[in-house]
């Protein structure tokens, strides 16, 4: 049973609907277009999909995008309705089953976390590429992908507050307080990503690239909707937040030495130069007061956040060799070349 949209689509904040990718991503469109109930995409369908693949993963990112901004002309009310999140769960299981097999044989928490601690004296992947040779198109390849998770930094961790107590809470909160800007607009992460697309001649709209990004940068950003929106992966998420914070700092030198080395600009290197001292705090931070206080509190999630820390280093390195593995070839990493854009570039 269908009914008349109830609420005015605030399009002001809201981001342009992908197109379909495959039979369920474009049936799941097709329905967002129409008052909330409309029927979705059969459930049982997800079996048939690539877990990892285009049309599965832009079909999640479809149903969590709801939760965040939504998209334009999309009834809000879609964000709880009863059919899509059905269907959502299907698509879950789907990429948590995926998941759990990739990182299987994972060590424990502690040894996961020293392994992200570790820099190889010489590495390779797309940040020592981008630092030592990568062009500045590759570069805005690079930041027009990214931009489906920096323009929405930190927020889905958000989620996990209400879930910790305590020392864990005291501390998760201080972290994220710097990353909303620390009660300055203009300090908030993603304020300063947007204006590091500004430099690279990128257009800084919400979800502006996300018909152009990859199957595998729709894998990263739909981890940390999947950790965040569920109490029961709250683990995980610490993981993931313990992830992103230890192995930023030194991530974000090599790119900020990029920027300068393209002259890329200002604001573009600043964003990195930002998060090389920040992060490098909030390493210490999560490790000891975050991880310690949880595990005072919940001992049995140590497993729950070895598995975040594995799966984000897990979808990262692949969307590392999905990149690196185009450039080499002398291609696009986009499914979309920014000089083919409809808009910006």
């Amino acid at each position: 049973m269908t009914s008349a949209p109830a609420t005015t689509v605030p399009d002001a904040l809201s981001a342009p609907l992908p197109d379909g990718r495959g039979e369920l991503s474009a049936g799941l469109r097709a329905a967002l277009l129409a008052p909330p109930g409309a029927p979705v995409p059969d459930p049982a369908a997800a079996a048939g999909a690539d877990p990892l693949g285009d049309d599965l993963q832009l079909s999640l990112y479809l149903a969590y995008e709801l939760h965040y901004r939504g998209f334009t002309g999309v009834d809000p009310a879609w964000e709880w309705d009863p059919g899509l999140l059905r269907l959502r769960a299907a698509l879950e299981r789907r990429f948590l089953d995926a998941l759990r097999e990739g990182t299987a044989g994972h060590p424990d928490l502690d040894a996961v976390l020293e392994g992200i601690l570790v820099e190889p004296v010489s590495g390779t992947g797309v940040s020592y590429h981008l630092s030592d040779e990568g062009t500045l198109e590759q570069m805005r390849e690079y930041a027009a992908h990214r931009s489906l998770y920096h323009l929405k930094e930190a927020d889905p961790h958000v989620w996990v507050i209400p879930r910790l107590r305590g020392r864990a809470k005291a501390a998760f909160v201080a972290v994220e307080y710097d990353e909303f800007g620390g009660g300055r607009a203009e300090r908030v992460h993603a304020e300063l990503f947007a204006a590091l697309m500004r430099d690279l001649r990128l257009d800084d709209s919400y979800g502006r690239y996300a018909d152009a990004a990859s199957a595998e940068m729709l894998c990263t950003v739909n981890l940390m909707s999947l950790f965040g929106l569920h109490r029961a992966l709250r683990g995980a998420l610490v993981g993931h937040f313990a992830a992103v914070e230890t192995t930023s700092s030194p991530g974000s030198r090599r790119l900020a030495r990029a920027m300068r080395r393209l002259e890329a600009g200002p604001a573009a290197e600043h964003f990195y130069a930002e998060h090389i001292t920040a992060d490098a705090v909030h390493e210490q931070v999560v490790r000891r007061e975050v991880i310690g206080g949880l595990l005072d509190d919940e001992p049995s999630l140590a497993r729950d956040m070895a598995f975040g820390v594995a799966a984000t280093g897990w979808v990262e390195d692949r969307f590392g060799v999905q990149l690196m593995s185009a450039w080499q070839a002398g291609r696009s990493s986009l499914r979309v070349p920014l000089d083919r854009a409809p808009a910006g570039g």
